[in-house]
């Protein structure tokens, strides 16, 4: 067995920095990978067991239908990269597939990423697995010491990649276009244009998960910024915005309160909201001209149910 965890995290601690930061812009919003504490994630997983949200069953269902000629596309790689793995569930049919000889996982929730990620060194143990706790989408690169050489393959999926503008997307694209390396490609999954009923339902579940995911950023930065919110005083309000083709997550204060967090008191009129989140959706030809801005050229694409995969391999140096 081989496995070896690296906590980068603590190099740049930017919660702080980043709340006051989005509290003090009009209007006022959060980074969405503060969510993802201990907590965070575990009310994640729950959501992504909820009816209404389909998206990870869709995609797995794509994946494991599929993954035979996905395989054949990407052909033999030496190294998987999946920045944001989490529960590392997904990449398992990768590994079973592809059969890599290492295994590079990150993620911001370091700890929670390790207990996930020590079981498939058990589980391959011709694999070296090496995972690491970072803020991927600010410190990239350092996570390239780590990574052998040899053809390496980005996974991305889950449709992480909508949490961003088609800009701030492009540039993602393009770090992990310098990652791959000369010889690289991308697999990333990404959740289509669809019914925004659907849509309105699935970022609303009956149990009241996504609320409580949503609500429980306030429980984080009164824990770790001395905030002291009081979370009934605002309300999780999540919708489609056909303009920007994007469900927007808010929570939206239901009162005119002032909070103090990391010592600084911020102000919030009755009925304003903190943007928490966006969930970009896609037609296919609109995502792969995002990833040809990156560099990147389509080699392969996969649809089921409004979910894609696409393939890509390295098109231009950049």
């Amino acid at each position: 067995m081989s496995f070896r965890f690296l906590d980068l995290h603590h190099q740049r601690d930017d919660l702080r920095t980043d709340v006051l930061a989005g509290l003090a812009a009009h209007p006022k919003s959060i980074p969405p990978k503060y969510f993802y504490d201990e907590s965070g994630c575990q009310l994640f997983e729950a959501i992504c067991r909820q009816p209404e949200y389909t998206l990870t069953r869709t995609e797995h269902a794509l994946m494991a239908s599929r993954m035979p000629g996905i395989a054949a596309a990407i052909g033999a790689v030496d190294c998987v990269i999946e920045p944001g793995a989490g529960d590392c569930g997904k990449v398992r049919m990768l590994l079973d597939a592809l059969r890599p000889s290492q295994l590079v996982v990150l993620d911001i929730a370091g700890r929670a990423l390790a207990a996930a990620a020590e079981p498939l060194a058990h589980d391959y143990p011709a694999l070296a697995v090496t995972a690491i706790g970072m803020d991927f989408i600010h410190d990239l690169e350092a996570a390239l010491p780590y990574v052998s050489a040899g053809r390496r393959l980005i996974y991305y999926p889950g449709s992480s990649i909508g949490n961003f503008s088609p800009d701030e997307a492009a540039a993602l694209l393009k770090r992990f276009h310098q990652l791959a390396g000369s010889s690289g490609q991308l697999l990333i999954g990404f959740d289509l244009k669809k019914d925004p009923e659907h849509l309105h339902r699935a970022y609303n579940d009956a149990a009241g998960m996504t609320a409580a995911f949503n609500l429980n950023l306030l429980f984080r930065l009164n824990r770790e910024l001395d905030a002291d919110f009081d979370p009934t005083l605002f309300r999780h309000y999540a919708f489609y915005n056909p303009w920007h083709s994007r469900i927007e997550m808010h929570l939206v204060s239901l009162a005119e309160q002032t909070v103090t967090v990391a010592n600084q008191r911020v102000h919030f009129d009755l009925g304003e909201t903190l943007h928490t989140e966006n969930s970009c959706k896609f037609r296919c030809d609109e995502f792969s001209a995002i990833a040809g801005r990156a560099g990147w050229h389509l080699a392969g694409e996969w649809e089921r149910d409004g979910f894609a995969v696409q393939l890509h391999g390295v098109g231009v140096n950049l």
